[in-house]
């Protein structure tokens, strides 16, 4: 991949793009189809799944055999490579007064968080657009679903999604052609359709973001862009050198054949391959500058290869740092005319910062004990889920919004710990008799885990600590939050609904309280809402094309835009707004108004 060394030369790009995931990545591949000069700018190091992904590499031939530890929180194989929760350097912190823990997960590598998610790929529906108007609280976006539907279009057939169309409340259907065949469903999740039937729980096929075919990559690149032939040659022949899953192993390790999405293997190499688009890596960016009129000239990084301070300069700035990094970018860029730092006249960057709501809950099934042998290969992670299903009865329930369910289970691939319940269920047991237990026990737990929409509150925000700086001298952010009886309360049905599917299928579970039951904010590594969009200036950040009302030629592309953070996981939104935001800069740039 090509990454720029001499980073003392540096020309004047059309763009700067703030960081290499979703939003960024995107961005970054449109615009450079349409022959704009842009330079990426990524904290993390440079990496290439391509080269990188143990894809056939098994848990003994790992430290620990693969266990997961402090730097690699999800196990030794996972694509996360240079950073978590905890970047040596890097600290953060909690406000006094804080009723909760924050964890800030950052990649640190080129794809950002691309390269880690589980690639679940759910539109938002008509509902998460309007939230406010249907039951008075959080915030209603200044977009409707139509108006995102196009792109959610667009991004479904360039990123490669599986799945099916159910005509469920809430939850939109692709158009028809869009999405590839979904795989076939597991033993544990066909058991679970079927007592989740009989209780009025709808299991579907979920919508992941992995090739379950080839891709046509002529016939798909035509009609993304059927005024651009450099743009549907480039992009056609790329799509066509992506290879359909083979089902080898999880897609958390990333994936070399490139079936699963990352930034790096679907948007980069395109934009790469125009000539259009530089990448430095291993560069922090401490601020944005701007001159005398306010208006963005470049951004001011430091090199952690040299430590040195460099300056880049273009004509327009995309911030696609992540939610909470976005924020602190634009908090500690601060002048004359900005003294709040920057695109923050309304005081609302850092502010409404949400996570998903989270809850799990497992149990052991008696009747998936001693099954004989049979193909449990499947695309990294669940078939089927659960949409929200109580949209009818909400108002009854006690909490204003809804969840998803994913669910798991069966015989994957053996690691530590994956034979602990002998401890429980065979103890004392050796020889013979404790492999005929394995085999019995092993692959009969099925679990749940929820998903669930957070409403933004006062109590939840970042901001910059006073008193600290990085390691590379930029301060850094402290976190304060607070869940609201809503989150708590959906965490309590989530942990009931969880136990009653195991109850009917012959389990035995023990739900626990919300407020125990609740994962830790930032854990599910959902975060959203910092520098949300409006269509007033005085309570929101950016417009809903990105742009901050402040800077005219300062964009926004990642979550942090988010003025909701529903049941449904971001990244597919991300994309489909990066996309119609591309779409708008693209002209404002053609009409000469930026």
């Amino acid at each position: 991949m090509a990454i720029l060394t001499d980073r003392k030369s540096l020309r004047e790009y059309d763009v700067i793009i703030v960081g290499s995931g979703a939003g960024g990545g995107m961005m970054g591949m449109l615009l450079a189809l349409n022959g704009v000069k842009v330079l990426m700018i990524e904290a993390g190091r440079n990496y290439d799944p391509q080269k990188e992904t143990p894809m056939f590499n098994t848990p003994d031939q790992a430290p620990l055999r693969g266990k997961g530890t402090a730097d690699r929180f999800f196990g030794h194989y996972d694509a996360t490579v240079g950073g978590g929760w905890q970047v040596p350097g890097e600290p953060y912190g909690d406000k006094p007064g804080t009723d909760e823990e924050f964890w800030w997960w950052r990649p640190r590598m080129l794809g950002g968080r691309t390269n880690h998610w589980g690639r679940i790929s759910l539109r938002f529906g008509p509902y998460d657009f309007k939230p406010k108007s249907r039951d008075g609280l959080g915030f209603d976006w200044p977009i409707s679903y139509e108006d995102l539907a196009p792109y959610y279009d667009k991004t479904e057939m360039m990123v490669g999604i599986h799945g099916s169309n159910e005509g469920m409340e809430n939850t939109p259907d692709s158009s028809p052609g869009v999405l590839q065949p979904p795989p076939k469903p597991r033993a544990c999740e066909l058991v679970i359709k079927k007592y989740g039937k009989g209780l009025g729980i709808p299991v579907i096929p979920i919508h992941r973001a992995v090739l379950t075919e080839p891709m046509k990559g002529a016939e798909i690149a035509a009609k993304l862009f059927p005024n651009n032939p450099k743009a549907q040659k480039i992009v056609g022949d790329d799509m066509s050198n992506r290879a359909a899953c083979f089902w080898a192993t999880p897609c958390g390790r990333g994936c070399s054949i490139r079936a699963n999405f990352q930034s790096t293997t679907v948007l980069l190499p395109p934009a790469l391959a125009t000539g259009n688009l530089d990448i430095i890596t291993d560069a922090m960016v401490r601020e944005v500058i701007t001159d005398a009129t306010g208006k963005a000239t470049g951004v001011h990084f430091v090199d952690k290869l040299t430590r040195v301070d460099s300056i880049a300069k273009a004509g327009v700035i995309v911030l696609s740092a992540s939610t909470c990094e976005t924020a602190r970018i634009l908090l500690n860029s601060k002048s004359a005319l900005f003294p709040n730092g920057l695109a923050n006249s309304s005081g609302q960057v850092g502010k409404n910062l949400t996570d998903s709501v989270g809850s799990a809950l497992g149990g052991h099934i008696p009747q998936m004990e001693s099954l004989p042998p049979y193909n449990e290969d499947g695309a990294g992670g669940e078939h089927l889920y659960t949409p929200w299903w109580n949209y009818k009865i909400q108002e009854t329930l006690g909490f204003a919004r809804g969840y998803h369910i994913e669910m798991g289970g069966g015989r994957d691939m053996p690691s530590m710990g994956s034979l602990g319940m002998l401890d429980g269920t065979s103890p004392g047991i050796y020889g013979k008799k404790l492999k005929e237990e394995a085999r019995r026990y092993f692959g009969a737990g099925i679990g749940f885990a929820g998903r669930g929409e957070m409403i933004p509150n006062e109590h939840c925000y970042c901001e910059v600590d006073p008193t600290r700086v990085d390691q590379w001298g930029i301060p850094t952010l402290r976190f304060h939050w607070k869940w609201s009886d809503h989150e708590i309360d959906q965490a309590t049905h989530m942990q009931n609904t969880f136990a009653e599917l195991i109850t009917a299928m012959g389990g035995k579970a023990t739900p626990r309280p919300g407020r125990e039951a609740l994962n830790k904010p930032g854990e599910i590594i959902h975060e959203a809402g910092t520098a949300m969009m409006g269509s007033d200036a005085k309570t929101s950040v950016v417009n809903s094309f990105g742009q901050t009302w402040d800077v005219k030629n300062l964009f926004l592309m990642d979550a942090s835009i988010l003025p909701s953070n529903p049941d449904k996981n971001l990244t597919l939104t991300v994309l489909a707004l990066a996309w119609r935001s591309a779409d708008y800069l693209l002209d404002e740039l053609k009409q000469g108004n930026i």
